[in-house]
Parts: C-alpha cells; sequence; structure tokens
C-alpha cells in the first residue's frame, strides 16, 4: 500500500505525538509535511505545547473536515491513510463530502503500537503519577473508619491529587461491603461499617501522563473468609508481577493469576483481565487478558491487577503499576498493602 500521507485524527494518539492537551484536534503528516489542525479555542494552547509542527487554526463556519481538506489540497495530496478502529461512518461521510477527490485508505493499528514502548522521559512522568498515587492512599487509610460516605472517601482522594497539581486520571471508584463486588462501582452515601471490604482505585495525571492504583481494605475485624479472598487476590498479584520479563506472552501472565485463583475456587468470580497498558492514556494500547496477542517488551508499562468478585459478599482488587526492564519488571507504585484498617 502506498499513500501520500498520515491523518491522525484520534485525540489520544495526536496527544501522544504533539504533547497538546486539548481535547480536539487532527494532524496530517507526510514525508516532507507535518501539520497540526486545531480550531480557534485552542489556538494559544496550540502555540505553546505543540512544536515541530506547522500549525493551522480554523475558526467558525468552517467545520474540521473542510480544515482537513484544505490542508490535504494545499499540500497536493491525493491518497491518505487513517485510523481505521477510530474514524466512524458519519465522519467517513463528512470527508466525502467536504474532502472530494482523496482517496482514503484505512489503515489498523497505525500508531498505537508505536506507544506501546515508554521512552525514559515519558516512564518518569509516570512515575511522578505513580507517587502521587502512593501518597494519597497512605493520606486516605486515616478516612477508613465506620460512619465515613464512600463519597466522602472518594472526595477526598480526588482532592488530595488536586492539592499535588496533579488531574484525577479517571473517576474515582470508592466502593464498600456487598458493593465492592462492582468492579467499577461508583461511590455512593452508603456509611462504611465494621466487616466491610472496601476497594479504592484511583490514578492521577501528570503532565498528560497516568497511574493507576487500586487497594482493597477491610474495615475493623475480618472472617476467615475476607482472609481467604485478599490473601488469594494478593498472591496472584506478587505472583504474576515476578513472572513478567521481557518475551513472555501477556496471555500467560493472565492464565497464571486464574490458575493461582482457582486453586480456591474464585476464578469464577474473576472476569476482567489482569491488566492493561498505561501511559498518556489510563487504559493505553496492549492488554492482559485471556485473548491477548501482545508480548512483553522492555519500556512497556503495564498494570497487574487481579480481582474476586463476590456476589452478596464484597470484592477484593489489588493493582499496581510496573515497567519492564531488560530482565523483569520495576515496580512503580509502593502504597502499603493493610489487609485490616483498625
Amino acid at each position: 500500500m502506498s499513500v501520500d500521507a498520515a491523518l491522525v485524527t484520534n485525540i489520544e494518539n495526536v496527544r501522544w505525538m504533539s504533547g497538546f492537551s486539548g481535547s480536539s484536534a487532527a494532524i496530517v503528516l507526510s514525508p516532507s509535511e507535518a501539520v497540526f489542525i486545531t480550531d480557534s479555542r485552542y489556538d494559544e494552547q496550540a502555540h505553546e505545547q505543540v512544536k515541530g509542527f506547522e500549525i493551522h487554526v480554523f475558526a467558525s463556519p468552517t467545520r474540521q473536515a473542510q480544515a482537513i481538506g484544505a490542508v490535504i489540497h494545499r499540500l497536493g495530496l491525493t491518497s491518505v491513510s487513517f485510523e481505521a478502529e477510530h474514524v466512524t461512518f458519519a465522519t467517513m461521510n463528512s470527508w466525502a463530502n467536504d474532502i472530494p477527490g482523496i482517496e482514503f485508505t484505512p489503515v489498523e493499528k497505525m500508531i498505537s503500537p508505536l506507544r506501546m514502548v515508554k521512552s525514559a522521559e515519558e516512564i518518569e512522568k509516570i512515575r511522578r503519577a505513580c507517587g502521587i498515587g502512593d501518597a494519597c492512599f497512605e493520606h486516605v487509610l486515616r478516612m477508613l473508619r465506620p460512619g465515613v460516605t464512600e463519597y466522602d472517601v472518594a472526595l477526598d482522594i480526588e482532592f488530595f491529587i488536586r492539592r499535588q497539581g496533579a488531574k484525577i486520571a479517571f473517576d474515582v471508584i470508592a466502593v464498600s461491603g456487598e458493593r465492592s463486588a462492582r468492579p467499577h462501582g461508583t461511590p455512593s452515601e452508603r456509611k462504611l461499617e465494621v466487616g466491610d471490604f472496601v476497594t479504592l482505585d484511583f490514578g492521577a495525571c501528570v503532565d498528560g501522563w497516568n497511574s493507576d492504583l487500586t487497594r482493597t481494605v477491610v474495615i475493623g475485624e475480618a472472617t476467615d473468609r475476607h482472609r481467604e479472598v485478599f490473601d488469594a487476590v494478593l498472591r496472584a498479584e506478587e505472583s504474576c508481577i515476578a513472572a513478567m520479563k521481557p518475551g513472555v506472552a501477556a496471555k500467560d501472565v493472565d492464565a497464571l493469576a486464574r490458575r493461582i485463583l482457582a486453586e480456591r475456587d474464585f476464578d469464577k468470580y474473576f472476569g476482567h483481565g489482569l491488566g492493561h497498558g498505561l501511559g498518556s492514556a489510563v487504559h493505553d494500547v496492549a492488554s492482559m487478558n485471556p485473548n491477548s496477542t501482545d508480548v512483553l517488551e522492555p519500556g512497556q508499562v503495564w498494570t497487574v491487577e487481579p480481582g474476586v468478585y463476590i456476589p452478596g459478599f464484597g470484592g477484593c482488587r489489588i493493582e499496581d503499576d510496573v515497567v519492564v526492564t531488560s530482565d523483569g519488571v520495576e515496580v512503580l507504585t509502593h502504597a502499603s498493602k493493610p489487609f485490616v484498617v483498625p
């Protein structure tokens, strides 16, 4: 396949390529030209953040497709590749109407594989985000007492992260008791009680790079069932981290977690993948699940997050962020892993 240029419209890929932190932009990239396109809302921001690109700013009533077309025609292009998995049918129709005479060719995974291996600078930003997450968990432990609501715990987490000058990487998960069996449950006005599992999942975003941390504790008094679940999840997580090194298939690490959980018949309560890539997006490219085709390489950053979610009882998830090294992994998150909070 031969094309004149590539058109990048997925904002996560645009952000990774350019450093732009706004919500709307595109890039046209040819062997000799690199043009960054955004609208007038981001004029000053683009000139401040985007380096190494010609910057093309358009304003209403011009639409983005028309602005892209103007750049493509000015550069004399006739064939352009685009990100197959990110462009909708409606977008294709708008391009057909607003950019006539151009052959558009879909290409799968045009940019995403380039994002899998992080540079030393990118890893350092993720490390800083992980440090904020670690400090946040140690800070919020003081709040995990009977009578405090899930919602108040979540607000305290968000406030702490923002006070460090970071952004919230994603909506905070703070669930307790039977509600902790919801892997992505949202905080409620439910008050923490003695004997609750409490699962907290949150992350910080530093200069566009993210962390993702999960810890589960029991409030006050734990049963043998709590201990059995917690120990199984912790052993699965630590065993998987120890097994990670270059050349290992991501699906094999996921399978190890399931084998360990199956020893206690808990594998049936583990419905999601073991982890995902982490970087400029929280759920970055690459996945660690039974269907993954990814292979570990130095410089990749992963989450490792086995969980057990038992309806009517509660759930436990423990998650750390790791970077693959030449002979294993370096764990980037270091928050404590207490079982019971007195």
